[in-house]
């Protein structure tokens, strides 16, 4: 898949909106994500309002970019429909990633800004869009056509991560 190797965060966007079946599908896409023990605790905001979306960028100093996004998503989880409540985030991880692939594959650009990495943004995010306590903020996905940047292949493997049956051990030696 092709969109794996040229995926790259696109912070600069076009002042062109993203169509509605474009975000059906990003949306859809992040559902199909995988989930622990299928618990699916997704939920998403979806914001296109330039009002909204400059209050967005005033939640994290990494969320500036958010302000000129043709739309950003809200990715959360919703505590009520965890079966393994230390899961969620990497159930949300799952997720996020469909979405930027999938906005690769329509031919968009987006970029992950974390929000469950700070306290501070949490509670930002959480006042903002008046979060009932069993949800809990995880990311913002801004997404938009790239303006200047593009989705390319960067070569990013690196064969001295990789160990073969023990640490330390490379291909070769566990022949």
């Amino acid at each position: 898949m092709e969109e794996i190797y040229i995926r790259r965060s696109i912070r600069k966007f076009k002042e062109q909106e993203v169509e509605p079946e474009k975000i059906d599908k990003l949306l859809r896409a992040a559902m199909q994500a995988p989930s622990a023990a299928n618990q699916q605790p997704w939920e998403f905001i979806v914001v296109k309002n330039k009002e909204r979306l400059a209050q967005i960028a005033q939640t994290s100093p990494y969320a500036k970019l958010a302000e000129n996004s043709a739309v950003t998503f809200v990715l959360l989880a919703n505590d009520k429909e965890l079966k393994v409540p230390t899961g969620w985030e990497q159930d949300m991880s799952a997720a996020a990633q469909n979405m930027l692939l999938e906005a690769v594959h329509l031919g968009l650009g987006g970029v992950w800004l974390g929000v469950a990495t700070s306290d501070v943004v949490t509670e930002n995010v959480s006042r903002l869009f008046h979060l009932p306590d069993h949800i809990r903020p995880f990311a913002l996905i801004s997404i938009g056509y790239p303006d200047g940047q593009h989705n390319e292949f960067v070569d990013r493997y690196k064969a001295d991560r990789v160990h073969y049956e023990i640490w330390g051990q490379n291909e070769k030696e566990s022949l």
